[in-house]
């Protein structure tokens, strides 16, 4: 009887852990595909899992930070949703690629053409986004879920640093320093330059040594060919001497 009690509250306190454990992990969030640097373009995926057992996510929209606006946003095409991009003026325009920008994203919608995203799965959706900023190291974008129940999640909370996760925390994307491949790309040029430049050093005197060295062979071999043809002759008029006096 004992050992029973035990093993019921056991399970009882297992069962609360999952269920306070549950929301924690399945929440909306937002991961980069590879890296998201600063002052660079990423793409990035929000993932959305169905918390519910009697009911589908039909609507996700995610709202951009307004104190670091981004002046590209691109969704890729999900077959069984349908999306919109909500774009509003800036207050303060912002220079990309020599151009001035007076309007950014400010919204995302996304919505489901069938029966969206049903219990028991997830689902990502991918943006492309940039150019991201270089004086902050996340972005907060917070989130609405809607399940087709008329549910209304809302993801807003923003997490703070040393506290503990919110009931309903907002997707943060973290931003990693900004690649800096121009410094190694001349870095590597310039040791390449110098190492043809020593390679054609090196076959130019190649080229006069052995150039030096056929100039010499060819001197020696006629220097010997000379030497035998004088030696010829002075044998020839000696036996012409011979025959005379005979």
């Amino acid at each position: 009887m004992k050992a029973s009690r035990i093993a019921a509250a056991t399970a009882v306190a297992g069962s609360a852990v999952l269920a306070l454990s549950g929301p924690a992990f399945a929440h909306v969030s937002v991961q980069p595909e590879g890296s998201a640097a600063k002052g660079g373009y990423a793409v990035v995926d929000f993932k959305v899992p169905n918390e519910r057992d009697d009911a589908s996510t039909v609507k996700l929209e995610v709202n951009f930070p307004a104190d670091h606006p981004l002046a590209s946003v691109m969704p890729q095409p999900l077959p069984g949703w349908s999306v919109k991009v909500t774009k509003s003026k800036l207050d303060k325009p912002l220079t990309m690629h020599g151009e001035k920008i007076d309007e950014a994203v400010t919204k995302v919608t996304w919505t489901a053409d069938g029966k969206g995203v049903e219990p028991g799965y997830f689902q990502k959706f991918p943006l492309s986004v940039g150019a991201l900023p270089e004086d902050t190291d996340q972005l907060v974008f917070k989130a609405i879920q809607t399940y087709s129940d008329k549910e209304v999640v809302r993801w807003i909370e923003v997490p703070q640093e040393g506290q503990a996760e919110p009931e309903n925390p907002a997707p943060v994307l973290e931003l990693s320093a900004a690649d800096d491949h121009h410094g190694t790309s001349a870095a590597a040029d310039k040791a390449a330059d110098e190492t043809d430049g020593k390679t054609g050093q090196t076959a130019a005197a190649a080229d006069s040594e052995g150039a030096k060295s056929g100039s010499d062979t060819t001197a020696r071999v006629l220097g010997v060919a000379g030497i035998v043809i004088g030696a010829a002759g002075v044998a020839y008029g000696v036996l012409a001497g011979r025959r005379r006096t005979a």
